[in-house]
C-alpha cells in the first residue's frame, strides 16, 4: 500500500523518486477539464447575453490567455520538485505567503463546493438516494482518492479524459440533431461588455488552476522540458474547457429554458433514457471526480504551507494528511448542501471574485520566477523565516494589495460594480488590470533584491544548483 499512497507533502520530490513524461500533463489536464462545471461556466456567457457567435470567441479567447499563464505555473514543477504555493514564499516571505494562501484554501472549497452540487445531483440519481445523500457520498469517494495522492490523480485524469471526450462527442452530436447549429450561429451582432464577460469566465477558470498546476507535474524528472511542459498543459487545458465551454454555450442558446438550472437533468436527457441515461450520469460524475480530486488535494497542500511557514515542519504523518483532507472535504460539503439552490448566480459571481485575488499573485509568482530569480530558489531558504527570502516581505505584500485594490474600479460582479464600469459600456477588464498593475510594480519594486537576483544560497550565484530539486 506505502507504493501507491502517496508519502510526500510539500517538502521537494528527490531525483530518484521523479518519472513520467510532459504528455501526462496533456491527459491530466484535458480530463479536468472534460466536465459539466465547465459546461455550466461556458452556458454562462450565452445566460447573461452574449450570443452563441461571439460566446465561442470570446471563450477561446479567454482559455488561451489564463491558459498560457497557468501552463506557465506547470512548468516550474520539474524545474523545482515542489507544489506551486510554497514558491509563493521566495516572494512573499516564508510567513507572508500565508495572505494569498488563505484565499486560495477559500478557492478550493468553493470549487469543491460547486463541484459537488452537481456531482451529487448526478450520484443522486444513479444511486436512487437523491441529491443531498449524493453530495455527501461524492465528497466522502473524493476524499479518499485525494488522501491517495498523485498516481492516482493522474490515473484518473486519463480514464477521465477518455471516457468524457467519448461522451462529449455522443452528446454533441445529439445537440446537432436537436438544434440548428446555423441557426444558433447566425446571430453576429457583437456587444463589447458581453464579450468581455465571455472572456473574463473562461480566463478566471483557466487562472484559478495557477497555484495548484505545478502540483500535479513536480514529480516529473528534472531535466523535462520546460517548454514542453507549458506547451502539453496548455494543450489539454484549453482543448477540455473548449469542448466542454462549447457544448454549454452552444446548449443554453438552443434550449434557455430548459437546460439553465436543469444542467444535469438536460444532458442527461438529451443523452437518451435507460442504460444510456445512467452511463451518463456516470461520466458526470467521474468528471466532477477527476477536478474535485485536484481541488482537495490542493486545498490539502496548501493547508499544510500555510501551517508549516509557523510550525517549520515540511513533512506530515499518514494521519495528519487524513485530517486535514477530511478538514476540506467537511468545508467543502457544507457550503455546497448551503449553496445548493442558488447555484448558477452565485458560481458566476463566485469565479469573477476569484479572478480579482489570484491574477495579481499569478503576476507577482511569474515575474519573480521568470524575469527576476531566473528560475533559481534556494530551495532550503523556503522553509526558514531567518534565511534570506526572510519571514514577511512587505513590498510584495504591499504590491500585491495594490493589484488587487487596481482592479475594483473595473469589477463588476452581482454585488459590487467599480465605478469605472459605466464609462467602459459595462464591460469588466479588471483581471487584464490585475496582471499589467503587479507584474510592472513588482519587477521594478524586486529587480536590484539581491535575495532574488543573485543565485541561490550565495550572493553571487556559484553555488552548486543541486538545491533547486532536492
Amino acid at each position: 500500500m506505502a507504493g501507491v499512497v502517496e508519502q510526500r507533502s510539500i517538502d521537494v520530490v528527490p531525483d530518484d523518486e521523479r518519472h513520467g513524461s510532459a504528455v501526462s500533463q496533456f491527459t491530466l489536464w484535458l480530463g479536468a477539464n472534460l466536465q459539466i462545471t465547465a459546461v455550466i461556466t461556458g452556458a454562462l456567457a450565452v445566460v447573461f447575453g452574449a450570443n452563441a457567435f461571439w460566446s465561442l470567441i470570446g471563450l477561446l479567447l479567454g482559455n488561451l490567455l489564463g491558459g498560457a499563464v497557468m501552463a506557465l505555473h506547470s512548468a516550474q514543477g520539474p524545474r523545482l520538485g515542489l507544489p506551486q504555493m510554497i514558491t509563493s514564499r521566495a516572494q512573499f516571505g516564508v510567513r507572508g505567503a500565508v495572505v494569498p494562501l488563505a484565499l486560495v484554501i477559500v478557492m478550493y472549497i468553493g470549487f469543491f463546493a460547486s463541484g459537488s452540487v452537481l456531482a451529487g445531483q448526478a450520484v443522486g440519481e444513479l444511486t436512487h438516494l437523491g441529491e443531498t445523500p449524493g453530495i455527501v457520498l461524492f465528497a466522502a469517494v473524493t476524499a479518499v482518492a485525494a488522501a491517495v495522492g498523485y498516481r492516482l490523480i493522474h490515473t484518473l485524469g486519463k480514464i477521465a479524459g477518455l471516457v468524457c471526450a467519448l461522451a462529449f462527442v455522443y452528446l454533441g452530436i445529439r445537440l446537432v440533431q436537436r438544434a440548428d447549429l446555423g441557426a444558433l450561429l447566425a446571430d453576429h451582432h457583437f456587444g463589447l461588455p458581453v464579450f468581455l464577460l465571455a472572456v473574463s469566465l473562461s480566463a478566471s477558470w483557466q487562472l484559478a488552476f495557477g497555484p495548484y498546476v505545478a502540483d500535479y507535474s513536480r514529480y516529473l524528472p528534472r531535466h523535462t522540458s520546460a517548454r514542453a511542459t507549458f506547451w502539453w498543459t496548455l494543450s489539454g487545458s484549453v482543448l477540455g474547457s473548449q469542448w466542454s465551454m462549447t457544448f454549454g454555450a452552444l446548449a443554453a442558446a438552443a434550449a434557455p429554458a430548459a437546460f439553465v438550472g436543469h444542467e444535469v437533468s438536460y444532458i442527461v436527457g438529451l443523452g437518451g433514457p435507460g442504460l444510456i441515461a445512467s452511463l451518463l450520469y456516470f461520466v458526470i460524475a467521474l468528471g466532477k471526480l477527476t477536478i474535485n480530486i485536484l481541488n482537495t488535494y490542493g486545498g490539502f497542500m496548501s493547508l499544510v504551507t500555510s501551517v508549516s511557514g509557523f510550525r517549520g515542519r515540511r513533512t506530515l504523518s499518514p494521519r495528519g494528511r487524513s485530517a486535514y483532507i477530511a478538514g476540506i472535504m467537511v468545508a467543502g460539503t457544507a457550503v455546497a448542501l448551503l449553496g445548493k439552490d442558488s447555484f448558477l448566480t452565485s458560481f458566476k459571481d463566485f469565479l469573477l471574485f476569484l479572478l480579482t485575488f489570484f491574477t495579481p499573485w499569478s503576476a507577482i509568482n511569474l515575474v519573480d520566477y521568470y524575469l527576476i530569480s531566473k528560475e533559481r530558489y534556494d530551495i532550503p531558504a523556503l522553509s526558514d523565516p531567518a534565511g534570506r527570502y526572510g519571514a514577511w516581505n512587505v513590498r510584495a505584500l504591499t504590491v500585491y494589495v495594490l493589484g488587487v485594490l487596481a482592479q475594483l474600479p473595473f469589477l463588476v460582479t452581482h454585488f459590487y460594480t467599480g465605478p469605472l464600469v459605466a464609462p467602459l459600456g459595462g464591460a469588466d477588464i479588471s483581471w487584464l488590470v490585475g496582471l499589467a498593475v503587479p507584474a510592472v510594480l513588482y519587477w521594478f519594486a524586486a529587480r536590484h533584491d539581491t535575495a532574488r537576483t543573485a543565485g541561490p544560497g550565495t550572493p553571487d550565484g556559484e553555488r552548486s544548483p543541486a538545491p533547486l530539486g532536492g
